[in-house]
């Protein structure tokens, strides 16, 4: 009797328990989750609101573009439907839309809604808030991070006069808006497409999706006035450009001429972020160029332009297009870039002049690159910072280059022993393709690492021959003044 009581305690409590967590389960699926299987698969029909800003937009419905649910992140998406599950509104924007338009893969996903950053943070537990001036909200899914920003407000009045710094760059504030006022500190009309979660279509203010169409970029505004808001959007301008295959809109070309130098007024740190990106995307060399027809490669690489204005026998133009095509080839592969290697290129002529003239001076051939590389390094950060393990990784290179000539003894296997060996080698190789380091030095280091231990001791063996024998007799001594020798 008494068992069978207790087994009837023991069932009425896991039914009890059992209870208690299908009611958890089922509010929490009511309020959080969404089921992207569940979704529908025809877009709701929605009429879109007069804009009190004057701005009509232009709506393409679902069947009037190429963006599937299922070529965006699931984690986009999950955002997406939870903000307007919240009574957000919530849209993709920004590249990944213009990405998605062009069949490609987006490298990462923004939104953009009504809701602040601390409303988003009150949305999701895994969302963590950056920044000062303008609040931006991060929902982390493992290694994924879906940006969320509030629209940007227009920040000045339009009836207040404008402020402008010491530099003659314009100043807005950072605030919140409307979607029509978001649109407007947009930069670029091919950037300015929202795609709206509520129906699948894409909201166009700005004629980006004309512009897409017929692959041109052009800038929301007056572009000298934008281009003085940031400089760096010249240097954007080109990247995409080159990047999506586009031609840049006439009215935008002219201003890039004499706004230019505003680009040396921008933080050396910021425009090493941004030199990443151009150089580093697969179309180097084509940046490079057109980076040069505007005017706007003298401001990333000061001292890289002027040894280009006055290359002779083409070097080193023919050193730094190399090391340029052969960036674009190893990405096209698949294969890592060092962003220290193709600096190194850049500054290389700074470097070799500059330790010819400490050499000239009758300083040790190692001590006279060191010098040359601290100097001209000096001179870079100035306009464009990099971290200090690519000073030190461009050192190495640089420093290596003399010792290459040097074989004799156990020098080779030293040098074959350096961590920064194969860059240096590298180097030395692209040096020797172009002119600038002998072909046979080249071509004896790629024999040397392939060749095994006997075949290196033979290589450095014939070399030993060659140089000449030090006279190691030691000079005696004359004798002291006063003293006669027996």
């Amino acid at each position: 009797m008494f068992a069978f009581v207790r087994f009837i305690l023991i069932v009425k409590r896991k039914r009890i328990i059992f209870n208690f967590f299908k009611k958890i389960i089922a509010k929490t699926s009511d309020k959080e989750s969404v089921s992207l299987s569940n979704l529908p698969e025809k877009a709701p029909e929605i009429v879109p609101e007069k804009s009190n800003s004057g701005l009509q937009p232009t709506v393409y419905t679902r069947t009037e573009h190429n963006i599937s649910r299922k070529q965006i992140s699931d984690h986009a998406l999950k955002v997406l439907y939870r903000l307007k599950s919240e009574g957000y509104d919530a849209y993709l924007v920004g590249g990944c839309v213009r990405d998605l338009l062009l069949g490609l893969e987006p490298k990462d996903f923004d939104v953009a809604t009504n809701a602040t950053p601390e409303q988003v943070k009150a949305a999701f537990r895994n969302c963590r808030l950056i920044g000062r001036r303008f609040r931006l909200a991060h929902v982390f899914f493992g290694r994924e991070i879906i940006e969320v920003a509030t629209f940007r407000g227009a920040g000045d009045s339009d009836k207040a006069a404008p402020k402008v710094d010491s530099d003659g760059r314009l100043l807005r504030d950072n605030s919140y808006g409307t979607i029509e006022e978001d649109v407007m500190r947009r930069d670029f009309t091919v950037n300015a497409l929202y795609y709206n979660i509520k129906d699948f279509s894409i909201v166009d203010y700005v004629g980006g999706m004309d512009d897409h169409r017929a692959g041109l970029i052009k800038l929301i505004g007056d572009p000298e006035t934008r281009f003085r808001e940031d400089p760096v959007r010249m240097i954007r301008l080109v990247r995409f450009a080159v990047k999506l295959g586009f031609s840049i809109d006439e009215k935008c070309e002219k201003p890039i001429f004499q706004v230019a130098d505003l680009l040396a007024n921008i933080p050396s740190a910021r425009l090493h972020d941004e030199s990443l990106k151009l150089f580093l995307s697969g179309k180097a060399l084509s940046t490079f160029e057109m980076l040069r027809h505007y005017g706007l490669f003298q401001y990333l690489y000061p001292s890289a332009e002027k040894s280009l204005s006055v290359e002779e026998h083409d070097f080193p133009k023919q050193l730094i297009v190399k090391a340029l095509e052969n960036t674009d080839t190893r990405i096209a592969a698949g294969k890592s870039i060092a962003p220290y290697f193709l600096i190194s290129t850049f500054l290389w002529d700074s470097v070799k002049k500059g330790a010819d003239k400490n050499l000239a001076k009758g300083l040790p051939e190692s001590v006279a690159y060191q010098h040359a590389a601290s100097e001209v390094i000096s001179k870079q950060v100035q306009s464009t910072a990099f971290p200090k393990h690519i000073g030190m990784a461009m050192r190495d290179v640089w420093g290596l280059q003399s010792r290459f000539s040097h074989r004799n003894g156990h020098r080779a296997y030293k040098l074959l022993e350096h961590p920064k060996f194969r860059a240096a080698y590298d180097f030395l190789l692209l040096r020797a393709e172009t002119g600038g380091a002998d072909k046979a030095l080249a071509e004896w280091w790629t024999e040397f690492q392939s060749a095994g231990e006997a075949g290196q001791k033979k290589m450095v063996a014939s070399l030993n021959r060659s140089y000449p024998k030090k006279n190691n007799r030691r000079r005696r001594k004359p004798a002291a003044k006063g003293v006669k020798n027996d």
